[in-house]
């Protein structure tokens, strides 16, 4: 396959004629109806020469198989990010059986623009207009039989949550229509099409819709040109634009695009119609005051307290001491224990149950302390996610990433990055421009912690005087706003607008809740408790190669004297690059065995969730922005962790404040 993908035996090489491409705008429930559509058999992998990753799988219609590509979300076939553009090549560069366009029912203006543009392509496509029960919910009524018959194509209603729609769209992949909606540009414009297609060899669209794509300047089409055309024949066609844009005050992807916005408002008159809505009022109302400037600041501090009061009290509280106390303290661990007395060998017997043991101290923070706090913090990001009040978040954040040079989709990585920062170093990606990438990447590394970390820190604070939260609060935010501004004092670039489309703010599905929940789950046991196991023996063998106080030694200067923290406190530190939430989870137990003051704490937490990112985030910095950019951002992030701490317990000892 030209794609690269993966060979699984659940996704098999197809034929260009079986090859389905799922495209549609971002945040359209594309990716729920690929895995409705192929079931949990799957690959990924990077498009070639990229670092953008594509989904493949089959499907089965009828009593065909359907090889199916899931692309990443895009506004438009003139790309303008690496993931817009990696779906367009896709279009471009390999043949494909249909096009199954997703869209979302309550922005029809967004969807017929992508769909037009689709239209002009000449290849077979399916219309999914999927939420459909949420535009209902705002009153919006959509005549899909006038929308089918103007368009000419198959137009399907879908709720995928509710596997709603998924039927139909198998159907009408076996008889998918070619659109033949047509609607003519200027004069000129549509005399310049006709003398550039006569150029253009035959490709898996349309010449028109190449020669529109050439028009309109989008990024890649020179290379195109020049790897499909002989080099007079790429000047010929070079010069029919440049002559048309003389005819034009605006750029000619403008002068295209308000074209095809008129069709649109024509369609869109036709068969949409508003009505009052019908349910969900209250929850409008709720959606509608999340993004005020003055009543989205107390819903905002409402969120964040019932997070609060859900990960620090019922998670950190009542589940990490039934788990710790009484399933590991009671039994596990004195079982355990009696099991390895057995074991002759006391070098085998410390590493498993001795005070850095696999099993007495890995298997009782990754399980007993980590696991009940990042699985509840897992359930409240994931309604947090389901509710639509993520975007919101990130529009009331704005003004802030502003000030920092970061804008738009930029503020997106950073939310997400709350749930794992890994994850959203990776989705970067999406950013326009490589000066968003840069500083997204350094803050991510910097002062966003993820979501096992945070939900430590979130259970320990809840043990403290509500100043400690102050404190840690004031000051990672002021380091981020102040680095951020710095970065973008540094790196230089355009800062693009922002435009964000906010869904509805609904009802958390719970089932989508505890699917989210149960998979963030299975990754943290995968990936992460390997890495305690592997914290937890590196520990062992510094103990007892005696390395480990020649480290403690070492590093007192930094750690006792500089940040007025116990020479223990190396152990968190060390632990803290293998996992941030491990850093976290050894002050946690330090606090509870009252081996750290207050002030301490406060000291320590601000140090470590400044600290190094995890390797898992080191190693994804290393791939996403390169080993030179990675490793002088991890300078930068060391130091002014190590700064910001010593010059916080300076202030909290000069200054006497009671914590």
């Amino acid at each position: 396959m030209h794609d690269h993908c993966h060979k699984d035996k659940a996704v098999e090489e197809k034929s260009d004629s079986d090859r389905v491409i799922l495209l549609g705008n971002a945040n359209v429930g594309k990716s729920v109806i690929f895995g409705l559509l192929t079931g949990k058999y799957a690959t990924v992998s990077n498009y070639p020469g990229t670092t953008v990753e594509v989904t493949h799988g089959n499907l089965i219609a009828g009593e065909k198989k359907y090889h199916l590509i899931d692309t990443p979300g895009t506004s438009s076939l003139v790309p303008m990010s690496e993931d817009e553009r990696v779906t367009r090549d896709i279009l471009l560069k390999h043949p494909f059986h249909s096009v199954v366009q997703v869209a979302d029912a309550k922005n029809m203006k967004r969807t017929l623009m992508l769909a037009l543009q689709l239209a002009e392509t000449g290849r077979p496509m399916i219309l999914v207009l999927n939420m459909w029960d949420e535009a209902t919910d705002r009153g919006i009524q959509i005549d899909t039989k006038k929308l089918s018959s103007l368009l000419g194509i198959h137009v399907i209603s879908a709720i995928a949550p509710q596997k709603k729609g998924i039927n139909q769209i198998k159907a009408a992949l076996q008889s998918p229509k070619i659109p033949f909606l047509t609607f003519n540009y200027d004069a000129r414009i549509e005399k310049a099409l006709e003398k550039i297609s006569e150029h253009l060899p035959a490709a898996s669209v349309s010449n028109r819709s190449l020669a529109l794509m050439i028009l309109s300047g989008a990024p890649g089409m020179n290379e195109w040109l020049r790897s499909n055309l002989a080099e007079d024949e790429v000047r010929q066609v070079e010069r029919i634009v440049k002559n048309l844009q003389k005819h034009f005050e605006r750029p000619l992807a403008e002068v295209l695009s308000s074209t095809r916005l008129s069709k649109v408002e024509q369609i869109f008159g036709e068969v949409l119609t508003k009505t009052e809505p019908g349910r969900g009022k209250a929850l409008q109302l709720i959606g509608r005051y999340s993004t005020h400037p003055v009543w989205g600041i107390p819903i905002l501090l409402a969120v964040l307290y019932i997070i609060w009061l859900f990960v620090g009290n019922l998670g950190a509280g009542v589940f990490v001491d039934f788990l710790e106390n009484v399933i590991f303290g009671q039994y596990l661990n004195p079982w355990a224990e009696r099991l390895a007395s057995l074991i002759p060998i006391a070098f085998l017997r410390d590493m498993l149950v001795g005070p850095y043991g696999v099993i007495t101290m890995a298997l009782t923070y990754a399980i007993a302390i980590i696991l009940p706090i990042t699985g509840t913090f897992f359930i409240a990001f994931g309604i947090l996610e389901d509710s639509g009040y993520l975007p919101r978040l990130a529009v009331m954040t704005n003004r802030i990433f502003n000030f920092m040079g970061l804008n738009g989709k930029a503020v997106l990585p950073m939310v997400l990055g709350l749930g794992c920062v890994t994850m959203a170093t990776m989705t970067t990606r999406i950013l326009e421009t490589r000066r968003e990438r840069i500083i997204a990447t350094f803050l991510l590394a910097l002062a966003v912690p993820c979501s096992a970390q945070l939900g430590v820190i979130m259970g320990l604070l809840s043990s403290l005087s509500y100043k400690v939260t102050i404190i840690w609060i004031l000051s990672i935010v002021t380091t981020l706003i102040f680095l951020g501004w710095l970065a973008s004092m540094v790196v230089k670039g355009e800062k693009p607008a922002l435009f964000l489309d906010l869904p509805p703010i609904r009802m958390p599905r719970m089932s989508n809740v505890l699917l989210k929940t149960l998979g963030r789950t299975e990754w943290y046991l995968r990936e992460a408790v390997p890495l305690f196991i592997i914290g937890t023996l590196t520990l062992f063998f510094l103990d007892r190669f005696h390395l480990l106080v020649w480290l403690r030694e070492a590093l007192s200067p930094v750690v006792v004297t500089l940040l007025g923290l116990p020479e223990m406190a190396t152990d968190a530190f060390i632990m803290g690059f293998l996992r941030r939430d491990y850093g976290a989870a050894g002050f946690f137990n330090m606090s509870k065995k009252g081996m750290l003051t207050p002030a301490q704490v406060t000291v320590a937490l601000v140090t470590i969730t400044l600290f190094v990112p995890c390797l898992a985030s080191l190693l994804m910095m290393i791939k996403e922005r390169g080993f030179k950019s990675a490793m002088t951002m991890l300078g930068i992030v060391m130091s002014f962790a190590i700064a910001i701490g010593g010059t916080l317990n300076f202030i909290i000892k000069a200054s006497g404040i009671r914590l």
